[in-house]
């Protein structure tokens, strides 16, 4: 797989938990932060008070190979309670992909539920590029290696993924 092919992947698991309730958990932008390594700190832009199609939220990240930066989502898909998604940009120009455009982030992430067996299915993914992100740079560094690069990546994102997806299970079949 090359970067050009827009790398993904999805992990999923189910909750014995009301959809409502996962729906109120996976479109809460700061739970992630709880269960991520990479994801230090999230906050709404705009005024925005929560999520809804257009709104845009700020992100700042960490990682040992890269450092710190930030990046800005927008929400693309929110179709309540089935369907969480945004896209993410690099607003600094960070990794060199040019001007911020969300046409062409670098990344799309997903949330998807489906009822199922008296709870549901929670399906989470993410796609990589088309624009440039911290993959690149790394990829820039050793591009003979960018097939190995890539699948280091995802496997580190579908851990990090299925740690997320185990957290907001634990949380969601909690009594409230």
């Amino acid at each position: 797989m090359r970067y050009v092919d827009g790398p993904a992947i999805e992990c999923d698991l189910h909750l014995a938990a009301d959809p409502a309730r996962v729906w109120e958990l996976v479109t809460d932008i700061e739970l992630p932060v709880r269960f991520s390594s990479e994801l230090c700190r999230v906050r709404w832009l705009d005024g925005s008070e929560g999520p809804k199609l257009g709104a845009r939220f700020e992100g700042h990240n960490q990682h040992p190979a890269l450092g710190e930066w930030r990046t800005i989502s927008h929400i693309v898909q929110f179709d309540e309670p089935r369907v969480f998604g945004w896209v993410v940009i690099d607003p600094d120009n960070r990794f060199g992909g040019g001007p911020p455009d969300p046409t062409r982030p670098g990344a799309t992430w997903q949330y998807r539920l489906t009822a199922e067996d008296g709870g549901c299915r929670l399906s989470h993914s993410v796609r990589i590029g088309p624009s440039r992100t911290g993959l690149s740079l790394v990829i820039d560094r050793a591009p003979e290696h960018e097939e190995q690069i890539i699948e280091r990546r995802l496997a580190a994102l579908r851990d990090a993924m299925t740690d997320t997806l185990q957290g907001i299970r634990s949380l969601a079949e909690q009594p409230r």
